[in-house]
């Protein structure tokens, strides 16, 4: 579809800006946690159905997080090893088989270490997360002007009637590398970690908008350079795209791209477990706050299934098992409608917000990005979840 996609982008970072708008104004409104709203409002039960579902997404993804960093971190010893002239010819590595993945039990014990080794736990998390993006802004904008895609065929191909109109994979991948919910209703919790009152909320969004805007751009430019160098080349996995970009780039292009693959993975490595260890420890009644000792324990549950579930990956199958897909799924399916459904009811309610209630504009973006949420879980529903469930029934 090469650049006919782009809207598809520019869509999710503004529903996600929304949301993102909604969770801080919420947090900052009501001080309060939002699962405790939640809990007072609906019960119990809501709060931990959402906190499961979270912790379900965020464990069964970070297999995902953990084979993106082994992927770089193997490309770039391998190049290592060549320039060394110590890499061993194809068929003594075939012979040798797979190796234990070292790299990503050591990156794990990082994390647990960066999660329960400093105190004021979200400073420090904000500082890696400046030094991860602006590596990864660097790299793929590197990779961008070197493959130097030609101006003409994007006017041609920006139209979104230019592409087809089949609902792919790689379209809902689009939606939801840009529009994180579970990112965007986290996001309530972080204005409380930093103090916010309403009278913070519109010099501290910028922080948010600049963010989102950044990872809309991030996007955009890996986005433009597969459209330009990458078009129509059966790629699986993220080494089969590094390797198709040596010929073209050079060694220099390959690292660059490892090096950007790392900084993506790694800074959603802590991230990601930390909403969902937060989510469901304080839907519990167990604590929200990074003073707290289960949240950060929780995290720790996330971190180690997901390096459990890689490790068996890389060792054994090659391909996630079945189960892990399923829950994921399922989870997806559950999750995302729940948690925007649960921004939107919250921000709409009087006795909640008071005069800071939605208005009609954001509550229009809401309700759309909402739809889309609907309109995804049904696809993953019927296309996805609905063959899987089949295949295991018939086995």
């Amino acid at each position: 579809d090469g650049f006919s996609k782009t809207w598809v982008v520019v869509a999710a970072v503004i529903f996600m800006l929304a949301y993102v708008q909604m969770a801080a104004k919420l947090g900052a409104v009501t001080g309060r946690s939002t699962l405790d709203l939640v809990t007072e409002r609906a019960g119990r039960w809501l709060a931990v159905l959402i906190g499961l579902s979270v912790f379900l997404i965020a464990s069964m993804y970070q297999f995902g997080n953990n084979l993106g960093v082994h992927t770089a971190l193997e490309e770039v010893a391998g190049m290592v090893r060549t320039a060394l002239g110590k890499a061993p010819p194809p068929e003594t590595a075939a012979q040798q088989g797979v190796s234990f993945p070292i790299w990503i039990v050591v990156l794990n014990i990082l994390a647990l270490l960066f999660v329960f080794g400093w105190h004021n736990l979200y400073a420090a998390l904000e500082k890696l997360m400046m030094v991860l993006v602006a590596i990864m802004l660097g790299s793929f904008a590197i990779n961008l002007a070197f493959a130097q895609p030609d101006r003409a065929t994007i006017l041609r191909e920006l139209p979104p009637w230019t592409g087809s109109s089949e609902f792919s994979l790689a379209l809902l991948g689009l939606v939801g590398t840009t529009f994180v919910i579970p990112a965007a209703f986290y996001q309530s919790y972080l204005v409380r970690f930093k103090g916010w009152t309403v009278r913070d909320l519109d010099s501290g969004l910028v922080d948010s908008r600049v963010s989102a805007l950044l990872m809309c751009g991030i996007t955009l430019m890996i986005m433009f350079t597969a459209a330009s160098v990458l078009r129509g080349k059966e790629l699986n996995t993220a080494a089969d795209v590094a390797n198709q970009l040596e010929p073209l780039f050079g060694e220099s292009g390959k690292l660059i791209f490892c090096l950007g693959l790392f900084a993506a993975a790694f800074s959603s490595f802590i991230v990601n477990s930390m909403i969902g260890g937060f989510l469901l420890a304080d839907s519990l009644g167990l604590g929200g706050t990074p003073r707290d000792r289960f949240p950060r324990v929780l995290t720790a549950a996330v971190l180690l299934t997901g390096m459990g579930m890689a490790i068996y990956i890389l060792m054994r199958t090659g391909v996630p098992p079945v189960f892990a897909i399923v829950a994921a799924q399922a989870a997806t399916v559950l999750a995302a409608p729940l948690l925007a459904g649960t921004l939107l009811w919250l921000t709409n309610l009087p006795s909640v917000m008071g005069e800071h209630r939605n208005g009609p504009v954001l509550n229009a973006v809401g309700i759309l990005g909402f739809l889309t949420l609907i309109g995804v879980a049904a696809n993953i529903l019927v296309n996805k979840l609905g063959p899987t469930l089949q295949k295991l029934l018939a086995n």
